[in-house]
């Protein structure tokens, strides 16, 4: 028996024999290389060849796709633009005895999309030696054989092709049987053994030879058989098939148990000599798994399954021998029928996932494949897309498609998309499959943050803590992960000029806006901020929107008396004539209150008086009337205390003294003799103690000068009043009036007069109302007589005003 194997040298010489390149049509590329040949090594260079550019291949994702689950036997390497071997390429197993072992292969090539057509010729190298069926060739010949007669041999098979395979036989040499080699009908070769001379089966029963099959590969390759030889009685023919090629049709997918073909053959001895049994040649093992053949009968059956796309042809050597050993060969041809057994394959071979959002309509995202094993219109395949989804696929090239987009994509309304592709043959019946692809959508900052509201309003109590959360604002940002991260900030602006942010602040996460001081209703009662929300992405956008903060009052100013004035120590008095009757308006408090709302609405009160049933007070004018007639016994001299209050909550509140005099003139009021005020005494006093340190100073000269100043000083005539309280116009309400800075009465009964200064002979002079009649009449004067000036001469009046209201 032969051996498999190949030499390092013959596979070296056959390399740089048989690797050839042809370019075909189309752009397609063929190439002729040995079979075996190791790992990684270069087949050619198929960029150079295609005229590619080597630096875009890795842009362009070349690579080297096979059909349906086949072996990829070759590579691209991407740096050089060489096609490698990937797998060890074995052409016997790929191919059989096909004269012809082409492996197809395709460079898909993307952006733009392109397919290669690849075809690899694979070579047959020397690397199997000739095998014989049998270890041992057992014949049985007559010794009435006469010379010539000739003996067929089993067959040696080779499992190369061409001069490869076997190509002669040699037989050891013996006197008895010479050896003839022929020529099948499929072309192979096969030995005779003819008989050289006449046996004589009492000299010699057996004969044993040595036959030897040589293959013409360089070098050549050999097997060997025993062939065995017992001389018997006579035994004239040898077995003769009915057809020396039988061909039948099989449909693949043929049940098990069917019979294929039967041959049949027949012997014209009689007896045992004359019994054909049958059995295949040297035959793949593949075949002896699908096919069986009855040796009686010669019935060939189906006992495996028959697969047109795995082989679509067989040929199988028959065999038929007959009790004596004699034999003879037939071939049995079966053509396998193509059905519609193979739905289409959808493959994958490009997807860009996930795809930008913005991507323009047209734009190519992946790159489908479809595949049918069967063949003619079983193999033509439909391919479609579902409904409602802006895609769809465009025949490329062959049995590629583009999946391209149609419309614009919109993450925030579809964040990705499953898309089923359905491809569907022309068989009869037809069939389909589906595949469900997952394409994501990829999120561009194309969403500005948007608040939920357009204008927001903040109410924050005055005196708030600082720090406290005035409001807060939020702002959403459809897009995703930092493209829809909202921060936030404040745009500078001015509140009462100072900047935004020493009012408030704003977190950046959160949008809670707080307060950094605390506010005062009084100062500014509201105010704006622009608040800014944008978003981390890249480019960044951004929107604004606007904060209305307002100021609530609280109750946290007293109410303010004007009238009468509280400062110094200096006190008002007002003279009521002995005649005013009830409801005769005397004197009138004016107040404000620096808050607002009902916070500043004020009423008054007579918390304390001299006599409290004689006066009354007006609870929201602050006017103090009479509540009757003042009569004879009533005192001259009438204190009040009258308290203010606001309406808040609590209320706060402010008192004032107001002095009444009961008289109709000075000269009736005894105790303004004893109205002084200590501020002059203590002026005075202070005056003196200066006087008497410079007295120990000075030359007694000074002493005397200082005493007569101090004397002329005492007796000069002072001013009997200080003066009227000056009411500012601004704190009056628009029904009063100020009257040459004395008051502020409603101008229809107020009346001032006024002493003037170093004057002791001047009139009082008294203008009666336009609208009410006055107690005087409008042109008289009242003379100020010497008895009054002469009790009002050496009081200290610095402080004291008189003034009369009359009614």
């Amino acid at each position: 028996m032969g051996g498999k194997g190949f030499s390092a040298g013959g596979l070296t010489l056959g390399f740089c024999l048989f690797v050839m390149v042809a370019r075909a049509a189309f752009g397609d590329v063929s190439y002729s290389f040995p079979e075996e040949m190791k790992r990684g090594s270069v087949i050619g260079n198929i960029a150079k060849d295609l005229g590619l550019d080597v630096n875009r291949l890795s842009a362009r994702k070349a690579r080297i796709d096979t059909e349906g689950n086949r072996k990829r036997y070759c590579d691209i390497n991407l740096n050089t633009g060489e096609l490698t071997v990937a797998e060890r390429i074995d052409r016997e197993g790929l191919c059989g005895k096909k004269a012809s072992c082409v492996i197809t292969a395709e460079l898909v090539l993307e952006s733009p999309l392109e397919l290669k057509r690849i075809s690899l010729h694979v070579q047959d190298i020397n690397d199997n030696s000739p095998q014989f069926k049998k270890e041992l060739i057992k014949l049985e010949i007559r010794e009435s054989a006469h010379k010539g007669a000739r003996y067929l041999l089993d067959e040696a098979l080779d499992a190369d092709i061409g001069e490869n395979t076997v190509q002669s036989y040699t037989l050891e040499n013996n006197e008895h049987f010479d050896l003839s080699v022929q020529t099948n009908t499929v072309g192979g070769k096969y030995g005779e053994l003819v008989v050289n001379k006449e046996l004589d089966r009492e000299k010699q029963k057996e004969i044993t030879l040595v036959l030897t099959a040589v293959d013409g590969g360089t070098p050549p390759r050999s097997g060997t058989v025993a062939v065995h030889v017992t001389v018997l009685d006579a035994n004239d023919n040898a077995p003769v098939f009915s057809q020396s090629v039988y061909k039948v049709n099989l449909v693949e997918n043929t049940p098990l148990g069917t019979v294929v073909a039967t041959v049949s053959a027949t012997d014209a001895d009689e007896g045992a000599n004359g019994e054909v049994t049958y059995e295949f040649g040297h035959v793949s093992e593949d075949y002896t798994r699908l096919f069986s053949l009855d040796s009686k009968t010669g019935e060939v059956k189906v006992i495996g399954q028959v697969d047109y796309e795995e082989e679509s042809t067989y040929e199988l050597r028959v065999q038929a021998k007959d009790g004596a050993g004699l034999a003879s060969y037939s071939n049995l041809h079966i053509d396998i029928t193509d059905v519609n057994d193979n739905a289409p394959i959808i493959v994958i071979k490009s997807l860009n996932s996930p795809i930008a959002e913005d991507t323009l309509p047209g734009t190519e995202v992946g790159i489908i494949n479809v595949q049918d094993r069967d063949s003619g219109n079983n193999r033509q395949v439909h391919c479609s897309l579902q409904q409602n989804v802006p895609f769809k696929l465009v025949p490329s090239i062959k049995n590629y498609y583009s999946l391209v987009t149609t419309g614009e994509l919109d993450r925030e309304l579809i964040s990705d998309f499953n898309i089923t592709i359905t491809a569907t043959d022309e068989g009869s019946p037809p069939l389909s499959s589906s595949k469900t692809i997952h394409l994501a959508v990829a999120d561009v900052n194309d969403n500005p943050p948007l608040f939920e509201e357009q204008v927001y309003s903040a109410h924050v109590k005055e005196n708030n803590k600082p720090g406290s959360s005035v409001c807060t604002v939020a702002a959403t940002d459809l897009d995703w992960r930092q493209n829809g991260t909202v921060v936030y900030s404040l745009l500078p602006s001015d509140v009462s000029g100072a900047p935004v942010s020493s009012f408030v602040s704003i977190n950046g996460d959160t949008g809670v806006i707080h307060a950094v001081r605390s506010f005062d209703y009084e100062q500014f009662k509201s105010f704006k901020v622009l608040v800014l929300a944008r978003d981390n992405g890249s480019p960044p956008l951004s929107s604004n929107v606007t904060v209305s903060v307002f100021i609530s009052d609280e109750n946290d100013n007293s109410p303010q008396i004007l009238y009468p004035s509280l400062e110094g120590n200096s006190f008002m008095t007002e003279m009521v004539p002995k005649a005013a009757q009830s409801g005769s308006l005397v004197s009138k408090v004016i107040a404000v209150d620096a808050d607002s709302g009902q916070n500043a609405w004020l009423s008054y009160h007579i918390v304390k008086a001299t006599d409290l049933r004689l006066f009354t007070i007006g609870e929201h004018s602050g006017e103090i009337r009479t509540q009757r007639d003042i009569s004879e016994s009533d005192s001259t001299k009438q204190n009040l205390i009258v308290s203010v209050k606001d309406n808040g909550q609590p209320s706060l509140s402010a008192t004032c003294a107001v002095y009444l005099l009961i008289s109709d003139n000075l000269a009736e009021i005894p105790e303004l003799k004893d109205m002084s005020y200590d501020e002059s005494s203590s002026k005075l006093t202070f005056y003196l103690i200066i006087a008497l340190v410079s007295i120990s100073t000075f030359f007694l000269t000074f002493i005397i000068i200082i005493l007569a100043v101090r004397f002329c000083h005492r007796r000069k005539p002072r001013l009997l009043f200080d003066g009227a309280v000056a009411i500012p116009s601004a704190y009056l309400p628009p029904n009063y009036a100020e009257v040459e800075g004395a008051g502020t009465l409603r101008s229809t009964y107020n009346y001032d007069a006024y002493l003037t200064t170093g004057s002791r002979t001047s009139d009082f002079k008294f203008v009666t109302s336009y609208n009410e009649g006055g107690t005087l009449p409008a042109d008289l004067t009242l003379k100020k007589t010497d008895c009054i000036v002469d009790e009002l001469t050496g009081l200290n009046l610095d402080s004291v005003q008189v003034q009369y209201t009359l009614y």
